[in-house]
Protein backbone atom coordinates (compact mmCIF):
# COMPACT_ATOMS: atom_id res chain seq x y z
CA UNK A 1 0.00 0.00 0.00
CA UNK A 2 1.49 3.68 -1.06
CA UNK A 3 2.32 6.07 1.37
CA UNK A 4 1.05 9.81 1.00
CA UNK A 5 2.55 12.35 2.32
CA UNK A 6 1.36 15.99 1.83
CA UNK A 7 3.67 18.71 1.49
CA UNK A 8 3.56 22.47 1.55
CA UNK A 9 5.90 24.33 -1.15
CA UNK A 10 7.15 27.90 -0.19
CA UNK A 11 8.64 28.89 -3.38
CA UNK A 12 9.21 32.46 -2.07
CA UNK A 13 11.44 35.15 -3.47
CA UNK A 14 14.40 35.45 -6.28
CA UNK A 15 15.12 31.78 -7.66
CA UNK A 16 13.83 30.37 -5.25
CA UNK A 17 10.47 29.69 -7.59
CA UNK A 18 13.16 27.66 -10.33
CA UNK A 19 14.68 25.98 -7.58
CA UNK A 20 11.62 24.50 -5.72
CA UNK A 21 9.97 23.40 -9.13
CA UNK A 22 12.86 21.53 -9.95
CA UNK A 23 12.41 19.66 -6.26
CA UNK A 24 9.38 18.84 -7.03
CA UNK A 25 9.69 17.00 -10.38
CA UNK A 26 12.05 15.38 -8.51
CA UNK A 27 10.05 14.13 -6.08
CA UNK A 28 7.59 13.43 -8.44
CA UNK A 29 9.91 11.29 -10.28
CA UNK A 30 10.71 9.34 -7.67
CA UNK A 31 7.46 8.56 -5.93
CA UNK A 32 6.84 5.13 -8.03
CA UNK A 33 10.25 3.99 -7.25
CA UNK A 34 9.77 3.68 -3.40
CA UNK A 35 5.80 3.36 -4.24
CA UNK A 36 5.12 6.87 -2.79
CA UNK A 37 2.59 9.64 -3.13
CA UNK A 38 3.24 12.95 -2.79
CA UNK A 39 0.21 15.99 -2.48
CA UNK A 40 1.27 19.68 -3.08
CA UNK A 41 0.35 22.62 -2.01
CA UNK A 42 1.38 26.28 -3.16
CA UNK A 43 1.64 29.17 -0.30
CA UNK A 44 2.95 32.59 0.03
CA UNK A 45 6.09 33.70 1.78
CA UNK A 46 8.36 36.57 2.21
CA UNK A 47 8.47 39.35 -0.31
CA UNK A 48 6.29 38.16 -2.69
CA UNK A 49 4.12 37.41 0.68
CA UNK A 50 4.34 41.18 1.27
CA UNK A 51 3.10 42.63 -2.02
CA UNK A 52 0.19 40.52 -2.45
CA UNK A 53 -0.73 40.63 1.83
CA UNK A 54 0.90 42.81 3.57
CA UNK A 55 2.72 39.98 5.52
CA UNK A 56 5.69 38.18 5.38
CA UNK A 57 4.01 35.13 6.21
CA UNK A 58 0.40 35.06 5.72
CA UNK A 59 -1.95 33.24 8.70
CA UNK A 60 -3.52 30.93 5.97
CA UNK A 61 0.42 30.02 5.01
CA UNK A 62 1.15 29.16 8.82
CA UNK A 63 -1.99 26.86 9.59
CA UNK A 64 -0.99 25.09 6.22
CA UNK A 65 2.46 24.56 7.19
CA UNK A 66 1.17 23.27 10.68
CA UNK A 67 -1.60 20.47 8.81
CA UNK A 68 1.51 19.41 6.68
CA UNK A 69 3.82 16.38 6.65
CA UNK A 70 6.59 18.94 5.89
CA UNK A 71 7.83 22.07 4.07
CA UNK A 72 9.75 22.96 1.35
CA UNK A 73 11.12 26.46 1.37
CA UNK A 74 13.02 28.01 -2.04
CA UNK A 75 14.42 31.55 -0.44
CA UNK A 76 12.73 34.96 0.88
CA UNK A 77 14.22 37.91 0.01
CA UNK A 78 15.68 40.83 -2.05
CA UNK A 79 16.64 44.52 -2.99
CA UNK A 80 12.69 45.33 -3.31
CA UNK A 81 12.42 44.44 -0.22
CA UNK A 82 15.74 45.63 1.49
CA UNK A 83 15.16 48.44 3.94
CA UNK A 84 16.54 47.19 7.53
CA UNK A 85 14.51 49.40 9.02
CA UNK A 86 11.05 48.39 7.27
CA UNK A 87 8.38 47.75 9.63
CA UNK A 88 7.78 44.76 7.81
CA UNK A 89 10.56 42.34 6.16
CA UNK A 90 10.44 39.07 4.44
CA UNK A 91 12.92 37.63 6.81
CA UNK A 92 10.18 37.52 9.15
CA UNK A 93 8.37 35.15 7.21
CA UNK A 94 11.43 33.11 7.84
CA UNK A 95 11.46 34.01 12.05
CA UNK A 96 7.38 33.56 12.00
CA UNK A 97 7.50 29.99 10.89
CA UNK A 98 10.11 28.53 12.67
CA UNK A 99 8.86 29.91 15.85
CA UNK A 100 5.12 29.24 14.52
CA UNK A 101 6.29 25.25 13.62
CA UNK A 102 8.20 25.65 16.76
CA UNK A 103 11.15 24.38 15.01
CA UNK A 104 14.09 24.62 17.63
CA UNK A 105 16.80 22.40 15.29
CA UNK A 106 18.83 23.43 12.22
CA UNK A 107 20.54 20.94 10.41
CA UNK A 108 22.89 21.65 7.85
CA UNK A 109 25.23 19.05 6.32
CA UNK A 110 28.08 19.67 4.50
CA UNK A 111 29.75 17.34 2.54
CA UNK A 112 33.02 17.56 0.01
CA UNK A 113 31.86 15.88 -3.40
CA UNK A 114 35.85 14.61 -4.85
CA UNK A 115 34.46 16.47 -8.02
CA UNK A 116 34.17 19.76 -6.81
CA UNK A 117 37.11 19.41 -4.29
CA UNK A 118 38.54 22.37 -6.62
CA UNK A 119 35.49 24.64 -6.06
CA UNK A 120 36.95 25.55 -2.61
CA UNK A 121 39.15 27.87 -1.70
CA UNK A 122 41.27 25.70 0.96
CA UNK A 123 43.76 22.93 -0.28
CA UNK A 124 42.09 19.81 -1.82
CA UNK A 125 44.13 18.18 1.48
CA UNK A 126 42.90 20.08 3.86
CA UNK A 127 39.02 18.70 2.71
CA UNK A 128 39.76 15.35 1.94
CA UNK A 129 36.99 13.35 3.80
CA UNK A 130 35.08 16.15 5.17
CA UNK A 131 31.47 14.98 5.95
CA UNK A 132 30.05 16.85 8.66
CA UNK A 133 26.91 18.11 10.38
CA UNK A 134 26.19 21.18 11.87
CA UNK A 135 23.09 21.49 14.09
CA UNK A 136 21.85 24.92 14.81
CA UNK A 137 19.57 25.87 18.25
CA UNK A 138 17.24 28.13 15.92
CA UNK A 139 14.78 29.79 18.36
CA UNK A 140 16.44 30.83 21.30
CA UNK A 141 19.62 32.65 22.16
CA UNK A 142 20.60 36.41 21.92
CA UNK A 143 18.08 36.92 18.46
CA UNK A 144 15.29 36.54 20.68
CA UNK A 145 16.00 37.44 24.44
CA UNK A 146 15.02 40.29 26.22
CA UNK A 147 16.50 43.68 24.14
CA UNK A 148 16.31 47.41 24.39
CA UNK A 149 16.73 49.90 20.97
CA UNK A 150 17.99 53.88 21.57
CA UNK A 151 19.77 56.65 20.36
CA UNK A 152 22.43 56.04 23.26
CA UNK A 153 22.42 53.20 24.54
CA UNK A 154 20.92 49.48 23.25
CA UNK A 155 21.43 45.64 23.82
CA UNK A 156 20.48 42.29 23.55
CA UNK A 157 20.67 39.25 25.56
CA UNK A 158 21.74 36.09 25.11
CA UNK A 159 18.79 34.22 27.32
CA UNK A 160 19.03 30.44 27.68
CA UNK A 161 17.26 27.58 29.75
CA UNK A 162 18.03 24.31 30.58
CA UNK A 163 15.04 22.32 28.22
CA UNK A 164 16.41 24.65 25.32
CA UNK A 165 19.61 23.28 25.51
CA UNK A 166 18.54 19.54 26.16
CA UNK A 167 16.24 19.44 23.30
CA UNK A 168 18.51 20.62 20.86
CA UNK A 169 21.67 19.02 22.10
CA UNK A 170 19.06 15.59 21.65
CA UNK A 171 18.90 16.00 18.36
CA UNK A 172 22.64 16.50 17.65
CA UNK A 173 23.76 13.69 19.94
CA UNK A 174 20.86 11.59 17.80
CA UNK A 175 22.37 12.25 14.45
CA UNK A 176 25.97 11.54 16.07
CA UNK A 177 25.14 8.04 17.29
CA UNK A 178 23.84 7.10 13.60
CA UNK A 179 27.20 8.61 11.86
CA UNK A 180 30.61 8.43 13.56
CA UNK A 181 29.95 8.84 17.01
CA UNK A 182 31.25 12.11 17.74
CA UNK A 183 29.92 15.25 18.83
CA UNK A 184 31.69 18.74 19.20
CA UNK A 185 29.96 21.34 21.37
CA UNK A 186 30.79 25.13 20.69
CA UNK A 187 30.57 27.35 23.20
CA UNK A 188 32.57 30.59 24.60
CA UNK A 189 31.97 29.34 28.27
CA UNK A 190 35.10 30.95 29.83
CA UNK A 191 33.40 34.28 29.27
CA UNK A 192 29.11 33.79 29.14
CA UNK A 193 27.64 32.46 31.86
CA UNK A 194 24.82 31.29 29.22
CA UNK A 195 27.59 29.57 27.76
CA UNK A 196 28.79 28.02 31.01
CA UNK A 197 24.64 26.92 31.50
CA UNK A 198 25.37 25.71 27.70
CA UNK A 199 28.42 23.13 28.75
CA UNK A 200 26.81 21.89 31.67
CA UNK A 201 23.59 20.70 30.22
CA UNK A 202 25.45 19.51 27.44
CA UNK A 203 27.96 17.42 29.25
CA UNK A 204 25.11 16.05 31.91
CA UNK A 205 22.94 15.00 28.91
CA UNK A 206 25.30 13.22 27.23
CA UNK A 207 26.93 11.28 29.81
CA UNK A 208 23.53 9.98 30.79
CA UNK A 209 21.41 9.24 27.67
CA UNK A 210 24.10 9.30 25.02
CA UNK A 211 27.13 7.27 26.72
CA UNK A 212 28.48 6.04 23.41
CA UNK A 213 28.55 9.65 22.03
CA UNK A 214 32.50 10.82 22.27
CA UNK A 215 31.93 14.31 23.69
CA UNK A 216 34.44 17.64 23.26
CA UNK A 217 33.42 21.47 23.99
CA UNK A 218 35.42 23.96 21.97
CA UNK A 219 35.33 27.72 22.59
CA UNK A 220 33.80 29.61 18.91
CA UNK A 221 36.97 31.43 18.32
CA UNK A 222 38.92 28.28 18.04
CA UNK A 223 36.14 26.60 16.74
CA UNK A 224 36.56 28.78 13.50
CA UNK A 225 39.77 28.15 13.41
CA UNK A 226 39.66 24.27 13.32
CA UNK A 227 36.66 24.17 10.37
CA UNK A 228 39.47 26.11 8.58
CA UNK A 229 42.42 24.48 9.39
CA UNK A 230 41.09 20.62 10.03
CA UNK A 231 37.59 20.52 9.15
CA UNK A 232 37.82 16.71 8.34
CA UNK A 233 38.55 16.00 12.40
CA UNK A 234 34.47 16.74 12.77
CA UNK A 235 30.88 14.33 12.77
CA UNK A 236 28.38 16.26 14.48
CA UNK A 237 28.60 20.15 15.83
CA UNK A 238 26.10 21.43 18.17
CA UNK A 239 25.92 24.96 18.82
CA UNK A 240 23.66 28.13 20.00
CA UNK A 241 21.47 30.07 17.70
CA UNK A 242 24.25 33.29 17.12
CA UNK A 243 27.49 31.01 17.40
CA UNK A 244 25.39 28.60 15.03
CA UNK A 245 24.65 31.16 12.79
CA UNK A 246 28.37 32.14 12.08
CA UNK A 247 29.66 28.76 11.84
CA UNK A 248 27.57 27.16 9.45
CA UNK A 249 27.86 30.22 7.39
CA UNK A 250 31.94 29.31 7.48
CA UNK A 251 31.25 25.78 7.14
CA UNK A 252 28.93 25.96 3.99
CA UNK A 253 32.55 27.85 2.54
CA UNK A 254 34.42 24.20 2.66
CA UNK A 255 32.20 23.03 -0.43
CA UNK A 256 33.25 26.23 -2.64
CA UNK A 257 29.57 26.51 -3.49
CA UNK A 258 26.35 27.79 -1.93
CA UNK A 259 24.01 26.15 -4.63
CA UNK A 260 25.10 22.15 -2.88
CA UNK A 261 24.53 22.79 0.02
CA UNK A 262 20.70 21.83 2.04
CA UNK A 263 19.34 22.61 5.45
CA UNK A 264 16.54 20.85 8.12
CA UNK A 265 14.71 22.65 10.60
CA UNK A 266 12.98 20.52 13.07
CA UNK A 267 10.84 20.23 16.56
CA UNK A 268 9.23 18.31 18.42
CA UNK A 269 6.42 17.58 15.86
CA UNK A 270 6.02 16.07 12.72
CA UNK A 271 6.47 18.95 10.78
CA UNK A 272 10.01 19.69 9.31
CA UNK A 273 11.20 22.53 7.19
CA UNK A 274 13.56 22.14 4.66
CA UNK A 275 15.78 25.20 2.39
CA UNK A 276 18.94 25.39 0.69
CA UNK A 277 20.96 27.25 2.16
CA UNK A 278 21.43 29.85 -0.74
CA UNK A 279 19.57 33.21 -1.06
CA UNK A 280 17.29 34.52 -3.18
CA UNK A 281 20.16 35.58 -5.86
CA UNK A 282 17.49 38.66 -7.22
CA UNK A 283 20.68 38.99 -9.97
CA UNK A 284 19.93 35.88 -11.74
CA UNK A 285 16.52 35.13 -10.93
CA UNK A 286 14.59 34.67 -13.95
CA UNK A 287 17.40 33.90 -16.00
CA UNK A 288 17.19 29.76 -15.69
CA UNK A 289 20.86 29.30 -14.83
CA UNK A 290 20.91 28.62 -10.89
CA UNK A 291 21.65 25.41 -9.13
CA UNK A 292 18.85 23.46 -7.95
CA UNK A 293 20.83 20.86 -6.38
CA UNK A 294 20.68 22.17 -2.80
CA UNK A 295 16.95 21.95 -2.81
CA UNK A 296 16.52 18.51 -4.33
CA UNK A 297 19.71 17.65 -1.61
CA UNK A 298 16.62 19.15 1.00
CA UNK A 299 13.87 16.86 -0.11
CA UNK A 300 16.35 13.74 0.56
CA UNK A 301 16.95 15.09 4.05
CA UNK A 302 12.88 15.68 4.21
CA UNK A 303 12.39 12.10 2.80
CA UNK A 304 15.29 10.86 6.06
CA UNK A 305 13.75 13.02 8.55
CA UNK A 306 10.14 13.62 8.57
CA UNK A 307 9.07 10.42 6.32
CA UNK A 308 12.04 8.16 7.49
CA UNK A 309 12.12 6.90 3.67
CA UNK A 310 15.90 6.46 3.98
CA UNK A 311 16.31 4.56 0.93
CA UNK A 312 14.91 6.88 -1.11
CA UNK A 313 17.06 9.71 0.14
CA UNK A 314 19.80 7.62 -0.43
CA UNK A 315 19.16 6.97 -4.29
CA UNK A 316 18.19 10.88 -4.28
CA UNK A 317 21.91 11.85 -2.88
CA UNK A 318 23.46 9.06 -5.54
CA UNK A 319 22.07 10.75 -8.48
CA UNK A 320 23.06 14.38 -7.18
CA UNK A 321 26.40 12.93 -7.17
CA UNK A 322 25.84 10.50 -10.77
CA UNK A 323 25.33 13.96 -12.31
CA UNK A 324 28.12 15.33 -10.89
CA UNK A 325 30.33 12.57 -11.76
CA UNK A 326 29.13 12.97 -15.59
CA UNK A 327 30.80 16.43 -15.75
CA UNK A 328 27.46 18.43 -15.32
CA UNK A 329 27.35 21.73 -13.91
CA UNK A 330 25.56 24.77 -13.38
CA UNK A 331 27.23 28.41 -13.92
CA UNK A 332 28.19 28.56 -10.50
CA UNK A 333 30.15 25.62 -10.84
CA UNK A 334 31.96 26.78 -14.26
CA UNK A 335 35.56 25.04 -14.56
CA UNK A 336 34.85 22.63 -11.69
CA UNK A 337 36.13 19.43 -12.36
CA UNK A 338 38.81 16.85 -12.50
CA UNK A 339 41.82 17.15 -14.75
CA UNK A 340 40.64 14.35 -16.76
CA UNK A 341 36.92 15.31 -16.99
CA UNK A 342 35.34 17.24 -19.41
CA UNK A 343 32.12 19.71 -18.23
CA UNK A 344 28.89 20.99 -19.37
CA UNK A 345 27.50 23.65 -17.93
CA UNK A 346 23.80 23.26 -18.12
CA UNK A 347 20.64 25.71 -16.94
CA UNK A 348 18.27 24.67 -13.60
CA UNK A 349 15.69 23.05 -15.86
CA UNK A 350 18.25 20.91 -17.31
CA UNK A 351 20.28 20.08 -14.25
CA UNK A 352 16.87 19.08 -12.83
CA UNK A 353 15.89 16.80 -15.65
CA UNK A 354 20.11 14.88 -15.63
CA UNK A 355 19.19 14.38 -12.08
CA UNK A 356 15.96 12.62 -12.43
CA UNK A 357 17.53 10.43 -15.24
CA UNK A 358 19.91 9.06 -12.37
CA UNK A 359 17.32 8.51 -10.56
CA UNK A 360 16.75 4.67 -12.77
Amino acid sequence: MSKNYHIVLLPGDGIGPEVVREARKTLEALSPLFDLQFTFEERLIGGIAIDETGQPLPEETLQACRQADAVLLGAVGGPKWSDPTAAVRPEQGLLGIRKGLGLYANLRPVKIYPQLISASSLKPDVLAGVDLLVVRELTGGIYFGPREEGSEEAYDTMLYTRPEVERVVRVAAKAAQERRGKLTSVDKANVLASSRLWRQTTQHLVETEFPDVTLEHVLVDAMTMYLIRRPADFDVIVSGNMFGDIITDEAAMLAGSMGMLPSASLGEGRVGLYEPIHGSAPDIAGQGVANPLATILSTAMMLRYSFGEKDAADVIERAVERSLDAGYRTPDLAGVASPDQTIEIVGTEAMGEIVRNFLY
